[in-house]
């Protein structure tokens, strides 16, 4: 700390580099960078671009391409003596990020689609490959074997060189694609992961090849070092990953922990990967590779490097990567492609690396029983270049396998392929088609099935021939915290009380730029078939276990969406048949009339290939609030009715702060889960389908035990129309389920007053209504503490 002892106020130059305290110009261009590549991200997130294509153009910008023209910008924020400290720590970013990429290497995703893998990722490789191959031919004889400033090296090792920089596929973001694009489930999504894993193992193996061939004098040197790199790879492999694997299970009992990995575990696996990295370096192979190597073993068990990624990602994105790619952007000078020919070519090799891995992977995609569009679609994902592609060409330059020219062109051509596979793929395999290709395959499905047997009746659907079409054969049920796991809860329990059907939960999460969040939704297609517990988190294991014990069948998955496309994820799902009945269970807070009305818009855009049923579900007992005094008369009368029930209550009430966050208000109390009384709002003219869905739910609660108090008003109907007629047919169809209903009628003026009938009803009561109907009635009913069931 000498050096900087005197400081700015005694005249020192902070921007003046001093060998005695290299971290102050650090510190300066650390802030530059960060900086720089947060502004440019703004504009490119808007498109869906990668966070690395403004990494590196930060880079470029500070470069001699652009800031560094200024007279002495290149001299005072990026001096020469000050280079050294930069590349050692964008080194140890890389390493930690190849570590992470190896993380991503699923190897029984690659057992369970081994065929795939094998046939598009090694077919999509060796067409760019061979392409790559007849290129290097043009760049050895125009831009290496006559620049004097670079060592000799064989044509051989620079053509192998440029077809792997022609072949590779960016994996991280081609994870990151797929997951935004909501096709990680898709038949796309699980051929270009599939492949896309191959094409990342031996795109590095090729790589590690280059390097060896370019640090090997001789061939016999050469030799020895491929069968020391084999033999390093097999030994972290096999007794490696066995006895790491041991140790964590069985010694540290690291998969039993949920706060797992520990910290001794952390240092285990942070020393192998240097140690690793070491190795492979001193062996004349890049570090990266032994990185890579120790990220593969890292066990998957309990979702365990997922875990350990999240532990360790945020120091890498945040500072080390941006280091890293802003110095491969400092290296690009595109001020050195003066010549046509420079130019002709780096626009060459963009077309050649597109039409090269477009055509691989459609012509092995449709090999694969894909149809022309998905295949085409194959082709475009594989074409990223993105982070592998940069590490590559970092590497190869390091190496002095490649001039900066040829650096420049081939940067360039990186961020091109990588800018365009978004709105390509988007343009080649739109959702529409999407749904098409669903439409497809169910029928497909359905003319290969000799079963014609219809489902088991529903007894308790023969009510009236009014509600027999609002069938329910599957109930899902949206859950997104802790939050709504009660109102989840309290819904299975009011309807599978008496309509035994199979539950299938969803909980849905917003995709952030974590590779963690990529790693667990890339992993969702792979979860095991009987979803045990260890695949659940531990909302999804509350539902598992409640319709374990009430002996229903149970299903889930995890959705993963961003921020703008939260509806159309949750509805954008082909899973769902015609009579399933989609529930989103929100509490006061969250409801608006604005995130309703975007609910049905959004609904009955979906609704034209996905007709199922849906509903929201507002409840208002979550709320942390004391009541309003309007409403404690209220819940005198209805103690009334409840006697028994209040009796054994209120020995427990005098001892509970109205105040506190266990007052009757909130979940905590046991009374706020209950349904006493329901009351149906039907205000069309004509009943639409959620009027008959809405019917098929009230008959239901009538069949409840605890019900005590019901009703069905109408709206806006004349006492001597159909539809009137139609309700008191069905009413009176089951005098003995329907005896203690109170039918009344009300005109649109009253609909912002509540129902006299229902005024008694306060935390236990439960409105079903349709969002045909004037929102403003939904907006009223739960302004005045009910639980609204909104049919839409």
């Amino acid at each position: 700390m000498a050096g900087s002892t005197s400081g700015i106020i005694a005249g020192m130059n902070p921007l003046e580099y001093n060998s005695s305290s290299p971290y102050t110009i650090f510190f300066f261009q650390l802030i530059v960078i960060l900086t720089f590549s947060q502004l440019l991200y703004i504009p490119l997130s808007k498109i869906k671009q990668p966070r690395v294509l403004a990494e590196v153009l930060t880079g470029i910008v500070l470069s001699h391409t652009a800031l560094g023209r200024i007279p002495n910008f290149t001299e005072y924020v990026f001096p020469e003596g000050s280079r050294p400290g930069l590349t050692l720590v964008a080194n140890i970013g890389i390493c930690l990020l190849m570590f992470i990429v190896g993380c991503e290497v699923d190897v029984k995703f690659i057992k369970k689609h081994i065929i795939t893998a094998l046939s598009v990722g090694i077919f999509n490789m060796a067409v760019p490959f061979g392409l790559g191959c007849a290129c290097a031919v043009g760049l050895w004889n125009d831009y290496r074997v006559h620049v004097e400033e670079l060592p000799k090296i064989k044509f051989t090792t620079f053509m192998v060189f440029i077809a792997t920089a022609m072949c590779i596929t960016a994996f991280p973001v081609l994870v990151r694609i797929l997951t935004e694009l909501r096709l990680v489930k898709d038949r796309v999504g699980t051929v270009v992961l599939a492949a896309g894993i191959t094409n990342d193992l031996l795109g590095w193996i090729l790589l590690a090849l280059s390097i060896t061939l370019a640090n090997a004098s001789q061939s016999i040197v050469t030799l020895y070092i491929v069968l020391v790199a084999i033999a390093w790879c097999l030994f972290i492999c096999f007794p490696v990953r066995i006895a790491l694997h041991f140790v964590l299970k069985n010694v540290m009992k690291e998969f039993d922990n949920p706060n797992s990995p520990s910290r001794s575990a952390m240092l285990i696996l942070l020393l192998m990967m240097f140690a690793s990295s070491f190795f492979t370096d001193i062996i004349g192979v890049h570090p990266i590779f032994g990185a890579f190597i120790v990220g593969t073993i890292v066990p998957r068990e309990n979702n365990y490097m997922i875990s350990l990624t999240s532990r360790i990602e945020d120091l890498v994105n945040i500072i080390f990567i941006p280091v890293y790619f802003a110095v491969a952007g400092l290296d690009v000078d595109l001020g050195l492609l003066n010549r046509g020919l420079d130019w002709g070519w780096a626009i060459g090799l963009i077309g050649v690396a597109m039409v090269g891995k477009i055509f691989g992977g459609t012509i092995a995609a449709k090999l694969r029983g894909l149809y022309w569009r998905e295949s085409a679609t194959v082709g475009v994902l594989m074409s990223c270049k993105g982070i592998v592609e940069i590490v590559v060409l970092q590497v190869g330059l390091n190496a002095k396998i490649i001039s900066k020219k040829t650096y420049s062109m081939f940067i360039f051509m990186a961020l091109a392929t990588t800018f365009f596979t978004t709105p390509l793929t988007l343009y080649s395999y739109p959702s529409s088609y999407r749904e098409k290709v669903q439409t497809w395959l169910a029928e497909k499905e359905k003319m290969g099935s000799k079963d014609t047997t219809a489902g088991p009746a529903d007894a308790e659907n023969d009510t009236a021939n009014v509600t027999k079409n609002a069938k329910i054969d599957k109930i899902i049920l949206s859950v997104e915290n802790v939050e709504s796991v009660s109102n989840g809860l309290l819904l299975l329990d009011i309807f599978l009380e008496i309509l035994k059907v199979p539950v299938h939960a969803i909980n849905l999460k917003t995709l952030t730029e974590r590779t963690a969040d990529l790693l667990h939704a890339s992993m969702m297609d792979d979860m095991t078939p009987d979803h045990s517990f260890n695949s659940l988190n531990s909302i999804l294991s509350i539902f598992k276990i409640f319709c374990h014990f009430n002996k229903i069948p149970f299903t889930s998955e995890i959705l993963y969406s961003l921020p703008e496309s939260y509806i159309q994820t949750l509805l954008d799902n082909p899973s769902f048949s015609s009579d399933d009945l989609l529930i989103l269970p929100i509490s006061r807070r969250q409801f608006s009339v604005e995130f309703l009305s975007d609910m049905i818009r959004e609904s009955k855009r979906e609704s034209k290939e996905y007709n199922f049923h849906k509903a929201i579900f507002i409840s208002n007992t979550q709320e942390l609030s004391t009541k309003p005094e309007s409403e404690n008369e209220n819940d005198n009368e209805h103690k009334n009715i409840k006697k028994d029930v209040d009796n054994e209550k209120s020995k427990e009430s005098s001892n509970i702060e109205t105040k506190s966050y266990f007052s009757e208000d909130t979940i905590l109390n046991a009374s706020s889960l209950l349904i006493s009384t329901v009351t149906l709002y039907i205000s069309n003219p004509e009943l639409t389908d959620q009027d008959r869905l809405g019917m098929k739910l009230f008959d239901i609660l009538m069949r409840r035990k605890d019900l005590i108090i019901a009703n069905v008003v109408l709206t806006n109907i004349e006492n001597e129309s159909e539809t009137y007629d139609i309700i008191s047919s069905w009413l009176s169809s089951d005098e003995e389920t329907f005896r203690n209903v109170h039918l009344s009628l009300e005109t649109n003026k009253s609909l912002a007053e509540p129902v006299p009938s229902v005024k008694s009803a306060n935390l236990d009561s439960l409105v079903i209504v349709s969002a045909d109907y004037n929102l403003e009635l939904v907006t009223s009913l739960v302004e005045t503490h009910k639980k609204v069931f909104v049919l839409f």
